[in-house]
């Protein structure tokens, strides 16, 4: 006799909140759909946030409507439309003593305060850290009742180099400095973060892509025609990117979707614990003693990540009849 996973219940360990810009980088739609396709989550919201003013993924000053826009549209294509979908502020904090309103930091609110449930709950951010930042400004008790896992930042020093060429401010942080120092200056919010040295260990080569993501339906042709698409408009501007690319916001699955059955937790990677620091406005790490502890991701359970990915695509997607 032959036992299937689909033999086994899975129900929702935590709830998640996920905060993605999807108008940009496609490595977020990978991420949102494995979310989407992860029985362990209890998926609260998807929020569409902004890139930066004149982004190359997208240069409107729509960015975070767009994201939102977009990611209902891949929800819908895999049988999550009852996902809520929220666009967050197209715009980034220009005080760091003043929230920026938005539908998305109220749903943060929103989900943070319930009394209705013991579920833990995770806010998944694979850009800026505008809403989370406004969401505490709104209403600071929020710290308490949740923990961010954060796709950004650059290396810290004693952990990690910088790679060749770096830029000085690491891409998400980049999008809102004020946010950034919000969350981890201000407020008390537990972090984990996945710093530019370790979302860069993300990598899938394209032979990968075209063998196990565009042969799983409408949705994996759509993800590999994303990546396609960055790589005809990088080649266009002389930017060759070769034959591998990162895929640094699936750890945002990883260390939540696949965390261990016993004593959950992602214990197939490994973090270290250091202080908390204030980001500069420069965006480097400024000691703050005597500042609460944050986990800071070092190495990934690549396996982990994306073998589950694919297989959960091969199990969704639609198997043809046969007469």
């Amino acid at each position: 006799m032959t036992v299937s996973a689909s033999a086994f219940t899975v129900v929702p360990r935590m709830r998640v909140i996920i905060d993605n810009d999807f108008s940009g980088d496609p490595d977020g739609l990978f991420q949102l759909v494995h979310h989407a396709l992860s029985p362990s989550v209890d998926i609260r919201a998807v929020i569409g946030s902004h890139l930066r003013p004149d982004d190359p993924f997208d240069p409107s000053d729509t960015t975070a409507d767009n994201a939102a826009a977009i990611a209902r549209e891949y929800l819908g294509l895999l049988g999550r439309a009852e996902v809520s979908v929220i666009a967050g502020s197209n715009v980034g904090l220009s005080d760091r003593l003043a929230a920026v309103a938005s539908t998305g930091a109220e749903a943060i609110v929103a989900e943070a305060m319930r009394d209705d449930t013991d579920l833990p709950l995770y806010v998944c951010c694979g850009a800026s850290l505008t809403e989370l930042a406004s969401a505490w400004l709104m209403e600071p008790r929020i710290a308490d009742r949740l923990t961010v896992v954060w796709i950004g930042g650059a290396e810290h020093p004693g952990l990690a180099v910088p790679p060749p060429g770096a830029s000085e401010l690491e891409y998400n942080l980049a999008i809102d400095v004020l946010a950034a120092q919000v969350v981890f200056g201000d407020s008390a919010i537990p972090i984990w973060q996945v710093p530019r040295d370790a979302y860069r260990q993300t990598l899938v080569s394209l032979a990968e892509l075209d063998a196990r993501v565009a042969t799983s339906g409408v949705v994996g042709e759509r993800l590999v025609a994303a990546i396609a698409a960055v790589s005809r408009m990088a080649g266009a501007h002389g930017v060759h990117l070769g034959e591998t690319y990162i895929m640094g916001d699936s750890p945002l699955v990883l260390l939540t979707a696949l965390q261990s059955a016993f004593e959950a937790d992602p214990s197939s990677s490994a973090f270290a614990t250091v202080q908390t620091p204030h980001i500069g406005d420069d965006g480097s790490y400024l000691p703050q003693p005597g500042a609460r502890p944050m986990r800071v991701y070092s190495r990934l359970d690549l396996r982990l990540m994306f073998d589950d990915f694919y297989n959960k695509l091969v199990i969704a997607t639609p198997k043809p009849s046969v007469h």
